[in-house]
């Protein structure tokens, strides 16, 4: 699995949590700064991260506003010193997994990790799928591009080659090729590889 990174500048919180997670067998790095984290890190290669809300430098909120920009951030966790309900139900609602005071209960942080984990797990996938998909869509042509948006509007051979003015063989080589591009072998295959994907996108 992953490493679980633990981004906070106070070294005994750092040691407490190493110890705790490589006692269930979850590898950890820690980072005693945000600074430090953006410098040697990529957030992608983290299953979860522990975040303290303030730290010297860059704070915690932060540091969270600078990774949402990721192309892959996973479940993250605060931790703070100083109970704030506001700031925690804002934070949660800007997709912060979770909000502990510390000292935080250790068997609630535990299972609040593993949470994390079977929630970065499916994300993930999906994201890896996303991206693959981005690839076979990188690799149309601009012409297989305009046909593919007209197949997915549910219009026939003929209708698509009327409104572009190329003949149905053409529609007809374009389509198999991107079904072959697209790794597809039907209609209902091509729709349902492009679940969620709008057309805009294409």
């Amino acid at each position: 699995m992953r490493p679980i990174a633990v981004i906070d500048d106070d070294s005994a919180v750092r040691d407490a949590l190493q110890i705790l997670f490589e006692a269930h067998q979850w590898p950890v790095f820690g980072f005693e700064s945000a600074e430090h984290f953006l410098n040697e890190a990529d957030a992608a290669d983290y299953s979860c991260l522990i975040i303290d809300v303030r730290m010297t430098g860059m704070s915690g909120l932060e540091l969270y506003s600078e990774l949402k920009t990721s192309f892959y951030l996973p479940p993250v966790i605060f931790l703070t010193g100083h109970a704030d309900v506001p700031m925690a139900v804002a934070a949660v609602k800007d997709g912060v997994m979770d909000f502990l005071e510390k000292p935080c209960d250790y068997s609630l942080l535990v299972s609040r990790i593993e949470a994390c984990l079977a929630r970065d797990e499916e994300a993930r996938s999906a994201w890896n799928a996303r991206q693959s998909l981005d690839e076979r869509l990188e690799s149309l042509t601009p012409r297989e591009r305009e046909v593919l948006r007209e197949l997915l509007t549910g219009r026939l051979n003929k209708q698509i080659a009327d409104e572009l003015e190329i003949s149905i063989k053409t529609v007809e080589v374009h389509r198999a090729r991107i079904y072959t591009k697209l790794k597809v072998r039907s209609a209902g295959g091509l729709a349902a590889s492009l679940k969620g994907v709008q057309i805009s996108e294409i």
